[in-house]
């Protein structure tokens, strides 16, 4: 796809604020996402972090948590967090058009945002249809890369199928779903893993 991922990340963006603001209470954004112990809040504010974030700003701030990337990337949901839910909602929708980021592959900004945006609505029982296009850059990027998450080990030996469009990877057992639904596993989001088919699901259950 183009390098110019910044207007998917911003449709997104702008879709995922639509979301949080028609959830019902407050205590929503206290609903467990699926980043293991962090929050839909904490979610949102990770994403507001990532959106003011800067090469030199990430590599001053990784220095100063002693190169230590989980508390890294706590000080920055703590940064972020405000006072209540709508300052983290404030804060992120003031980053909305941000076409800024830590260092890394431009495609991994826009997976960032298509699963993370996933980890929220998934636990509230939000839907979304993400641009095609988009979830299959992230899904091509992630196939290949064990950076951070692992994706590239977790699918290893088997054969990803998508249903719902065009799409595989891979050889041996095979794990079919809608591609949304493989990136989410292939990303480590358990809950997924439920909503896929076929002899190789099992395997990737337990990694």
């Amino acid at each position: 796809m183009s390098t110019d991922i910044w207007p998917l990340v911003r449709v997104e963006r702008e879709a995922l604020i639509r979301d949080l603001k028609t959830l019902p209470a407050a205590e929503a954004w206290d609903t467990p996402s699926l980043c293991a112990g962090w929050t839909v809040r904490d979610v949102v504010a990770h994403m507001a972090s990532t959106a003011a974030m800067t090469p030199p700003k990430f590599l001053a701030g990784f220095l100063g948590s002693g190169f230590n990337f989980d508390k890294f990337v706590t000080k920055g949901i703590a940064a972020e967090r405000g006072a209540s839910a709508q300052d983290t909602l404030d804060r992120f929708e003031s980053l909305v058009s941000s076409t800024s980021s830590p260092p890394g592959p431009k495609v991994s900004w826009l997976g960032e945002t298509v699963i993370h945006a996933e980890d929220i609505r998934f636990p509230l029982g939000l839907e979304h249809d993400y641009d095609p296009a988009a979830v299959r850059a992230v899904a091509d990027f992630y196939k290949g890369s064990n950076t951070l998450i692992g994706a590239k080990n977790r699918i290893r030996g088997l054969q990803l199928k998508a249903t719902d469009t065009d799409w595989s990877t891979g050889s041996g057992e095979l794990v079919e779903g809608t591609l949304l639904g493989l990136l989410m596993a292939m990303t480590g989001r358990k809950p997924y893993v439920d909503k896929l088919t076929g002899p190789g699901v099992e395997v990737l259950r337990s990694r």
